[in-house]
């Protein structure tokens, strides 16, 4: 669930909440618990994960393989054969840490598109870019769309800047550098983003779980900024009265991971009220 209480009305919030964590079991590596896999998949794991040690209470990699590099490669076997049988699908070629807890070092790498089907912790940034009045307060956020090709949420609504965050990188790295793929936004202004807050996930998706924490940053944009696709995974760029993102955060159009970050923008600006959010329309 969010690291902060946000109103429990918003879908996205409910959606946050939402994980059967019955339906799983913990993953552990070394003795530490790092993710979770379906019931349903104990079968299949017993056959590509050899190394996998299967108990009523959790599935735990096998100790003698001792360090990164021998727990990679097997994570690395099993997720090949995982992605050969159709269950693993969007493959990226892009490396995500496997850890106890984020700042540690990694206990194995693991390719980002098996990451929800072990249930591993992943880390994501989303940037809220918006304008302001004359006094500071916010009156629009720039919105973004993702391309009907992205393997997650593909269609929905996005902040300006929604990405995860790979092995080797951090969060701020990230943040700088997907601002210029996805928004065109220069490394000198997406450098004045301020940190808002970090928020949490555990929720269930169709790839599994998706157990994320969300660095949400904060960036005032000049009048004249116009946002440009660059790599191609943004349609289309749209710059929206935050009483008009209201009513998109009370219906589903908005990826949740999005809604989310942006919920948590109104609320530390002081755009939301318990009821139904009157400051929104004034500021609007």
């Amino acid at each position: 669930m969010p690291s902060r209480e946000l109103p429990s009305s918003f879908p996205a919030v409910q959606a946050a909440r939402s994980l059967r964590s019955e339906r799983r079991l913990p993953f552990l590596i070394a003795g530490r618990v790092v993710g979770s896999v379906a019931r349903e998949h104990l079968a299949l794991l017993s056959d590509c994960a050899p190394w996998l040690q299967i108990g009523s209470t959790g599935v735990r990699m096998d100790d003698r393989l001792r360090n990164e590099v021998q727990r990679s490669a097997a994570l690395a076997a099993a997720n090949q054969s995982l992605r050969d049988d159709g269950v693993l699908t969007g493959w990226r070629n892009e490396t995500y840490a496997v850890f106890g807890e984020p700042g540690e070092p990694p206990l194995a790498l693991i390719e980002r598109a098996a990451s929800r089907f072990w249930g591993t912790l992943t880390l994501g940034v989303h940037l809220n870019g918006y304008l302001a009045d004359p006094t500071g307060r916010p009156t629009h956020l720039w919105m973004a769309r993702r391309a009907l090709s992205k393997p997650t949420d593909p269609g929905k609504l996005d902040t300006l800047v929604g990405a995860g965050v790979p092995h080797g990188q951090s969060p701020f790295a990230a943040l700088v550098r997907e601002a210029w793929e996805e928004s065109g936004l220069p490394p000198e202004l997406a450098s004045c983003a301020t940190l808002g807050e970090p928020l949490q996930l555990h929720r269930d998706v169709p790839q599994g779980v998706q157990h994320e924490i969300l660095h949400v940053y904060d960036l005032q944009l000049p009048p004249d900024f116009e946002p440009r696709r660059i790599d191609g995974e943004v349609m289309e760029h749209q710059l929206l009265p935050l009483a008009d993102v209201l009513l998109l955060l009370r219906g589903d159009e908005m990826a949740v991971d999005a809604a989310l970050a942006t919920l948590s923008f109104l609320s530390r600006h002081g755009l939301l009220a318990d009821e139904e959010v009157p400051a929104l329309a004034q500021a609007a």
